[in-house]
């Protein structure tokens, strides 16, 4: 089934069994609610997360989010999860630890059953692949094109840090989290991801800087864990007015360019080529497309 990409600049993790954040989470302005069954639930309390999904789902995208459901990542728990998430209110699943190609087809299997027991056209669900171990780095690319499910990628930067023993920050993880990014371009998939942790939610001016930063890098949009991070990240991950109105003029200016048979001209002391035009194209896009959100 095709369905048009998504835009994603801010994703909020909400634990599907807590009632008041599940309540609230359609008015924080997040582009993506990710119910949570995985790290912010219990192990006590996964049987009822699980079965709030059904109910959960539908409330928090009021507000005309897109919802995700995040899974656990051991095969006994996964089943169990995917089971619960497979519902219409449900536009795809996070895919937590992915090990490999074979690990995502087989999860794609499962997922098509569960999609067809439920009247659901097969596809529905989107897949949000996360790499967070060190023996999965380098199979980031085979992960991101093991299903057409695949509509994002990112380093799951805490678990990873965790992995190689190291503290999740910008310098520990640089490496790692380009070759993510990098593998998530080739594999044709939404970048989703911060130069740092998303941990830090005392100072939103600090992480909208880092935001901006990991924007300029490549990053389409980044998760969070309080409703104060998505304002800063809406803003970090929307092209300014600035910026639409500097590709506005790139377009145009390569269009006269053209007619006249020329090739790379100049625009305010910078040379405009065809990568800077490329750059400008899709920048409109992507603000048009969050427009029209």
């Amino acid at each position: 089934m095709a369905r048009t990409r998504p835009v994603w600049r801010s994703l909020m993790y909400v634990p599907a069994h807590v009632g008041r954040f599940v309540e609230k989470a359609h008015t924080r302005g997040a582009d993506c609610i990710l119910l949570d069954i995985e790290d912010a639930v219990p192990p006590e309390e996964k049987p009822r997360a699980r079965a709030a999904i059904a109910t959960a789902a539908p409330m928090v995208r009021q507000g005309g989010a897109d919802v995700l459901v995040r899974i656990n990542a051991p095969l006994s728990l996964a089943v169990r999860d995917i089971e619960a998430a497979v519902c219409p209110a449900v536009d795809g699943l996070i895919i937590t630890k992915a090990r490999g190609a074979d690990h995502v087809k087989l999860l794609d299997e499962l997922v098509s059953e569960c999609e067809a027991r439920a009247g659901l056209p097969v596809g529905h669900l989107w897949f949000y692949l996360l790499v967070e171990t060190p023996e999965a780095l380098p199979h980031a690319e085979a992960i991101g094109r093991a299903s057409p499910r695949g509509v994002a990628m990112s380093l799951g930067a805490e678990d990873f840090a965790t992995a190689i023993e190291s503290e999740p920050s910008e310098e520990a993880l640089a490496v790692a989290r380009s070759l993510v990014l990098h593998a998530t371009r080739a594999a044709g998939l939404m970048a989703l991801g911060l130069t740092g942790t998303l941990a830090g939610f005392g100072d939103p001016a600090a992480f909208q800087a880092m935001a901006e930063r990991s924007r300029r890098l490549g990053f389409e949009g980044a998760s969070c864990i309080n409703p104060a991070q998505v304002g800063p990240l809406n803003a970090a991950f929307t092209p300014s007015a600035q910026e639409v109105e500097y590709a506005r003029k790139v377009i145009a200016v390569d269009a006269a360019a053209r007619a006249e048979g020329k090739g790379a001209v100049a625009l305010e002391g910078k040379m405009i080529d065809i990568p800077v035009v490329r750059r400008a194209e899709r920048l409109l896009a992507r603000y048009d497309a969050i427009m029209a959100r």
